[in-house]
């Protein structure tokens, strides 16, 4: 077994959020589109999930032991496609051809073009399912690989969450850790407007989740909350991660309308500069 790293750091996590966000603007500003609020604002998650709680092996994507993590929320494509790449799954420079004609970085993720992802994903309210589906298979094979499952909070307005929530708990799948990455802005403006969600903890504890809501960028937290979610038998685990849309460049922070914009050459250059 090879990890890329187990890091306790909150330093050393810090720093690689940061590059992870660089590299993620990088990648829209060249590709011209894209999504960039939810791609920040997941991405101290993702950092502590691929430097820190998963094990996973760069050099063998497909090594049985590991475990397997699931964006459901497959528009935040840049920010998977930015962890892999840290992680050495592939050379950083096939970031610039994000959403380019012959490339394997699509603009949602796919599986059969890209080491490292584990399924297509991009059609909302699927990723759950999947990673239930995932998880009893590795109950029946006798392994003790986990499922991570990161969805949007727009994303649980959909039913087939709810189906998969029931799904989860009825099972007992404590290899599911599901994580809701709770930014309050989905592509049509504010979640509370569109469809309101709260009180989300409350709902998904009554499912028969172990719910654990935290602040989504305090990174000891977040470590906290995998490390709690592991140790909890006979359920599945909700981590209710308490976002900003944009996170990490001011201007972008909590605006809807980068949702699905990529930044222009001067925003990048900006948002370099406030990162740096």
């Amino acid at each position: 077994m090879s990890q890329v790293s187990a890091s306790k750091d909150i330093a050393f996590l810090k720093e690689q959020a940061k590059a992870v966000r660089i590299e993620i603007l990088k990648m829209l500003a060249e590709a011209g589109s894209g999504h960039t609020g939810g791609s920040l604002s997941a991405a101290d998650i993702a950092t502590a999930l691929y430097f820190s709680k998963m094990r996973h092996n760069p050099k063998d994507p497909a090594w049985e032991e590991r475990d397997r993590f699931i964006l459901s929320k497959g528009h935040a494509a840049p920010l998977l496609y930015a962890v892999l790449a840290l992680s050495g799954y592939f050379d950083k420079s096939l970031l610039n051809t994000l959403r380019k004609i012959g490339s394997p970085l699509q603009g949602h993720p796919c599986s059969k073009l890209l080491p490292g992802v584990e399924i297509s994903t991009g059609s909302l309210g699927q990723g759950l399912s999947i990673a239930n589906g995932i998880a009893m298979g590795l109950k029946m094979d006798g392994m003790n690989s986990r499922v991570y499952c990161i969805l949007g909070d727009g994303e649980t307005q959909e039913g087939q969450v709810w189906e998969a929530a029931m799904t989860a708990a009825h099972y007992r799948l404590d290899n599911v850790c599901a994580i809701i990455d709770n930014n309050g802005l989905q592509i049509d403006g504010h979640c509370c407007d569109v469809m309101a969600l709260e009180p989300i903890a409350e709902k998904w504890s009554a499912f028969g989740w172990h719910v654990i809501d935290i602040d989504g960028h305090d990174m000891k937290a977040i470590l906290g909350a995998l490390d709690e979610a592991e140790g909890i038998k006979g359920k599945p685990a909700m981590i209710v991660a308490r976002t900003v849309k944009g996170k990490g460049v001011s201007f972008f922070e909590g605006k809807v309308q980068y949702h699905g914009m990529a930044p222009t050459s001067e925003e990048l250059e900006r948002a370099l500069k406030e990162l740096e």
